[in-house]
């Protein structure tokens, strides 16, 4: 499926990658909804797409809520005369590690019911309600058509201390993207879901230089990978008619 011609719906697009998939896709010609809960961010995002040759459009939408994705998924499908792709982007972090024990006190703090949930909600349940909305609007409306669903998973997946709700989450969206790859091939539906290593976002550039040299040690490439970089495997997904229910690790090398 060439991004040229094609319409698609974004989630998270208002900051980070989100916003890159959102106007890359544009600038390729690509017809592009997208949701977000920061308004302030959609309208900007919007009008920053004003002039691109593609059609952008902004939607205010909870991805950990069905009901709403649901009409996103319509409503995305009405403004742009139609739907042949999704990325599930939008995520959250609420890092801690599962217990912990203070040096001084001997207190114990535990990762909350509410940090797990919360993640849990956005990155796992909310990449399931994206992908089942858009393969129940294109079983009902263009089974048989090219589709192609993508899904933004971590290097994280394989585990990183501090993260054990993200990395759950993270490794449920590889699990669900295989899965779906048989599922939904008969009704001409691709899946595939990449893992980005470090990504230089707002979130990391606001990072101290000597906590972001940390971070980018580790790397083989020694940097920041660039959400273009990224953005080229979502375009690979959806170019390559052969590729699907796989995931593609974009991390420099990088191994946790």
């Amino acid at each position: 499926m060439q991004i040229q011609g094609s319409k698609w719906l974004v989630t998270g697009g208002a900051s980070g990658m989100g916003k890159h998939f959102t106007l890359q896709l544009a600038r390729e010609g690509a017809d592009v909804a997208f949701c977000d809960l920061n308004e302030e961010g959609i309208q900007a995002v919007i009008a920053e797409g004003a002039d691109l040759p593609g059609k952008v459009v902004g939607f205010s939408c909870n991805v950990a809520d069905s009901e709403s994705v649901n009409k996103l998924v319509a409503d995305a499908a009405a403004a742009l005369g139609g739907l042949n792709g999704i990325v599930n982007n939008a995520g959250i972090l609420r890092d801690g590690l599962l217990v912990k024990k203070d040096r001084k006190t001997g207190a114990l703090k535990v990762m909350s019911d509410k940090a797990w949930q919360a993640v849990m909600d956005v990155n796992l349940t909310g990449v399931f309600n994206g992908a089942r909305a858009f393969a129940e609007y294109h079983v009902a409306n263009n089974a048989g058509q090219e589709a192609v669903i993508v899904s933004i998973s971590s290097i994280s997946r394989h585990g990183n201390m501090g993260q054990t709700n993200y990395s759950a989450a993270k490794a449920g969206i590889v699990a669900m993207t295989k899965l779906w790859a048989g599922e939904l091939a008969r009704y001409g539906v691709r899946t595939g879901c990449i893992a980005p290593g470090f990504v230089r976002t707002p979130i990391l550039e606001a990072m101290k230089p000597e906590i972001l040299e940390k971070v980018t040690k580790p790397v083989p490439l020694r940097r920041l990978g660039e959400p273009q970089e990224i953005f080229l495997g979502v375009k690979f997904i959806a170019e390559n008619g052969y590729f699907t229910g796989r995931c593609l690790d974009i991390d420099g090398g990088l191994v946790l």
